[in-house]
């Protein structure tokens, strides 16, 4: 394959797909049901010995277009809510199968809404392996350049040129939380962990705006290789 895929090969890619997933029932959401935790008490924490930041472990996911959504799900169809994000953000019910180039493919994996100006896919390097691709690592919405993949839904398919990516692990806070912490919108920062598999994460980048809420973004492959879930707090470090 020359790394182009035409509207024949797209086609194929969907019988390929479609084939190995029709005749079971897909669950949907096999993920457990993330920990609750009260983000005022993980800020400043002066007993931790640091500005304590609360951990955020990000499943592969996919952002969509509404012509998009609509060659996936169907003409004018609505992604519908499942679960409240911050920064007004959700998870919607709808999920998609993502296929690389070697037909390779990844099931169920979750829409976040709303609808964006530009399609992209973030998941982690070993879900690139198991696709056989090179995503390279990004900040999210920088997907210029960035790898193809090849999207399924329950009405259609479609064929991303560029928009696959490793998302950039990064904090998101509010004004007042990034003042509390000494630090502003675009600083890179290091954090580290004091579980059993202690770890130093450099080169987090600060995200700030009114509507976020304090919390650490990184992939399932940086949570398990530090031995941290969702809920567990990180110390920010200069």
């Amino acid at each position: 394959m020359n790394g182009k895929i035409s509207g024949y090969d797209v086609e194929m890619i969907t019988k390929a797909v479609m084939e190995t997933i029709i005749g079971h029932t897909v669950d949907g959401d096999n993920s457990s049901k993330q920990q609750k935790m009260t983000y005022q008490n993980a800020a400043q924490d002066k007993s931790a010995g640091g500005y304590q930041v609360p951990v955020g472990v990000s499943a592969r996911h996919v952002h969509l277009t509404q012509e998009h959504v609509n060659i996936l799900f169907g003409n004018d169809y609505q992604l519908t809510l499942k679960n409240k994000l911050m920064g007004g953000q959700y998870a919607a019910n709808e999920t998609v199968t993502i296929v690389g180039l070697k037909l390779r493919a990844i099931e169920n994996v979750r829409i976040l809404g709303p609808v964006r100006h530009r399609s992209q896919v973030e998941i982690s390097a070993t879900d690139a392996i198991k696709l056989g691709v090179k995503a390279p690592v990004r900040e999210s919405g920088d997907v210029a350049g960035s790898a193809s993949i090849a999207l399924v839904g329950p009405q259609g398919a479609l064929y991303l040129d560029e928009g696959l990516i490793i998302a950039k692990r990064h904090i998101h806070m509010s004004p007042a939380d990034a003042a509390a912490a000494g630090v502003s919108d675009g600083d890179r920062v290091a954090v580290t962990t004091d579980r059993e598999r202690a770890t130093v994460f450099h080169n987090v980048q600060i995200r700030v705006d009114d509507s976020f809420t304090l919390e650490m973004h990184i992939d399932t492959d940086e949570a398990n290789a530090a031995g941290i879930a969702t809920g567990d707090c990180v110390t920010l470090v200069r």
